[in-house]
């Protein structure tokens, strides 16, 4: 069955990207296509960018860089949960994708993100390094406000029309995340 990563793409104290990972997290597991899991970078303890090899060498040496390759690798698609800060994603996410290549290469990704605009320029930021990656990421993305999809700014609680669109992105997902097993097998 299709494996798909749930990333919480913040290592913020206090963030909204693991309720939001979360929320994503109970409607996907309602779906029989794939199986959901959430991967929190946090989890990892990722320095700065700390291998002396590029990660296109897959000569990684550190343990958390071991740990991190082991989780990644063992998914056939990711959806990444992104907040936006200053108009890009976090730098704890770009850190955490930049640590690896290969365990990324020929699998789907799609994009929840948040922030007052939706974290839409998190997104197109993300979609760049996703192609650098051999990541194929899907259209449908779903777009978060601040001002209209959490109470106070800081309570997640989506329109509901969110659902819709989340469903949307995992079809496409699942979709791609299954077709790209035939792309790494050959």
């Amino acid at each position: 069955m299709t494996k798909i990563g749930i990333i919480i793409g913040s290592t913020r104290p206090g963030r909204t990207a693991e309720p939001v990972a979360r929320w994503v997290l109970g409607l996907a597991e309602k779906r029989d296509d794939a199986r959901f899991e959430l991967v929190d970078i946090a989890d990892y303890d990722l320095p700065h960018l700390d291998e002396e090899v590029l990660p296109a060498m897959g000569q990684y040496a550190r343990p958390h860089t071991l740990a991190w390759a082991r989780k990644i690798d063992g998914f056939d698609g990711y959806v990444i949960v992104t907040p936006e800060y200053n108009h890009s994603t976090s730098g704890a996410l770009k850190n955490a994708l930049d640590f690896l290549y290969r365990e990324w290469n020929n699998k789907a990704v799609g994009f929840v993100s948040y922030g007052g605009s939706g974290g839409v320029r998190a997104v197109e930021h993300l979609r760049l390094v996703a192609g650098e990656l051999q990541l194929a990421d899907v259209r449908a993305q779903v777009e978060l406000s601040l001002f209209t999809d959490f109470e106070n700014f800081s309570v997640l609680a989506p329109a509901a029309r969110q659902e819709d669109v989340l469903a949307r992105m995992l079809d496409q997902l699942v979709a791609w995340s299954a077709a790209l097993k035939v792309v790494r097998a050959a």
